[in-house]
């Protein structure tokens, strides 16, 4: 375990699987959060692909957001 630690301090992510599936993964603390805002940005631009697509502009968004205020 020593030597895993030691390797993931040096900046390694570590794969731990079984069956030939990963079930863990050992990484850095900040190389963690630094993958979670990847997969959270991959999984964002996976779903804007699923919306209808739009004529609306910028400008019209804006304007719908703004109408009625005063």
């Amino acid at each position: 375990m020593s030597a895993l630690i030691d390797a993931v301090e040096n900046g390694e992510a570590i794969n731990i699987t079984r069956h030939g599936k990963t079930v863990a993964r050992l990484v850095r603390p900040e190389d963690e959060t630094r993958e979670r805002a990847r997969r959270a940005a991959d999984e964002l631009r996976a779903w804007r692909k699923t919306l209808p697509p739009t004529n609306m502009t910028i400008e019209d968004i804006l304007s719908a957001r703004d109408e009625g205020r005063k």
